[in-house]
């Protein structure tokens, strides 16, 4: 891990509120939320970049930036003991010019949470707090981040793949074709998380969106198709592991 992706991590995990830094450097591991939650469900993203994707291999937006999304529909879920069946968040974000998403975490341009217009107060409030450990909200400032509740939702008519967020936007997208055949896969890119570690590779149709001063209008670009069984042990092992990096990668 070289210098800039280790000043991500620090980033990330210390945005999460799951370690602490101590004299001399190291660090310890801290949980602000121990609520049990677990979700079970597929993942439908895209970006404005040209797929795959760069920002998963830490690499330059092949735009001027990386305009992206992350929507997560789920169809088991909890958090303690308030159910999540059936609902849906998502997350859009936009990295500034020349820099790819990893490396400018915590600059971003902006980050936004939508929350499933159909959950009751209490989903919300559940959905919002797995949302701040599983999408990257915080790779914004705090005055460009915002949580807003809309309508989320998805159509599948043949290849074709259809999001809508409410007013704010929609995409279409389908899978692309392997070499070999069935649909191209990734597994474990170099920016890998619980979430992202595999998942399939495909293209959009059209993308717009029009929410947080951006007006995108996109078509052919990044897309990827994901399903996901995550829970708060997964993420505490996840950044512990994290945590127990730092001290031998800051030396580098």
């Amino acid at each position: 891990m070289n210098k800039k992706a280790f000043l991500l991590v620090v980033a990330m995990v210390l945005a999460a509120g799951v370690v602490q830094i101590v004299p001399g450097g190291s660090v310890s591991a801290q949980s602000a939320d121990t609520t049990p939650w677990k979700i079970v469900g597929q993942l439908e993203e895209a970006c404005s970049c040209a797929k795959p994707c760069p920002c998963w291999f830490d690499s330059k937006p092949t735009r001027m930036n990386c305009s992206g999304n992350q929507f997560l529909f789920i169809e088991k879920g909890s958090y303690g003991s308030v159910k999540l069946d059936g609902l849906a968040m998502a997350n859009f974000v936009q990295s500034p010019d020349g820099k790819g998403m990893m490396e400018s975490f915590g600059n971003w341009n902006m980050s936004y949470i939508y929350l499933d217009e159909k959950a009751s107060p209490e989903q919300r409030k559940a959905l919002e707090a797995i949302a701040t450990v599983v999408l990257p909200h915080a790779g914004a400032p705090a005055d460009k981040r915002m949580v807003r509740t809309v309508p989320i939702k998805r159509t599948v008519e043949g290849k074709n793949h259809r999001v809508e967020l409410g007013q704010y936007g929609s995409f279409t997208a389908h899978l692309v074709e392997g070499g070999l055949g069935g649909s191209a896969k990734i597994t474990n890119p170099p920016g890998a998380d619980p979430l992202h570690k595999e998942y399939l590779q495909g293209e959009t149709v059209s993308f717009k969106y029009t929410d947080g001063g951006q007006n995108w209008d996109f078509s052919g670009s990044n897309y990827m198709l994901g399903t996901f069984e995550l829970d708060n042990v997964m993420y505490a092992k996840y950044q512990a592991g994290l945590s127990q990096k730092m001290p031998a990668q800051s030396k580098q």
